[in-house]
């Protein structure tokens, strides 16, 4: 069996088997799910807070509409922004960011533009673009 279809199994078995947060506890040998997307919220809390001006933290999205128990954060890079969603259980990991009616509006970024992240540095060079601040 090639390594392609062990690993179409393998998700396959995850998707159909596992519900909720049970695949948290999946682990590689060295850290579970659970792990890795704890130690992203905290990362991601982290630079949220090192550029204040351009972060943000919101139950609502643009649309006027939320996830029920998750809420929103992000940031604008001089790239265009990225966001995650989170559980309200996660919400006081992001204590301190700046906390939104609604959020600004979504400008289609997907998973593989997390590299806008790396373009922060060039705020030192004047380059960012920072949220408008609220009236």
């Amino acid at each position: 069996m090639s390594i392609n279809k062990k690993i179409s199994e393998i998700n396959a078995t995850i998707k159909n088997q596992l519900k909720g947060d049970q695949s948290n506890d999946i682990s590689d040998g060295s850290h579970t799910f659970g792990d890795l997307y704890f130690h992203r919220a905290v990362l991601f809390a982290a630079l949220l807070k090192a550029y204040p001006d351009n972060s943000w933290r919101s139950k609502v999205q643009s649309d006027g509409h939320g996830f029920p128990g998750y809420f929103l954060c992000g940031i604008q890079t001089p790239e265009g922004q990225y966001s995650y969603h989170y559980a309200l259980g996660q919400w006081d990991l992001f204590e301190g960011v700046r906390e939104l009616p609604e959020s600004p509006a979504y400008d289609g970024h997907k998973p593989e533009d997390v590299t806008r992240l790396l373009s922060l540095s060039k705020e030192e060079h004047g380059e960012i673009v920072k949220l408008e601040a609220e009236e």
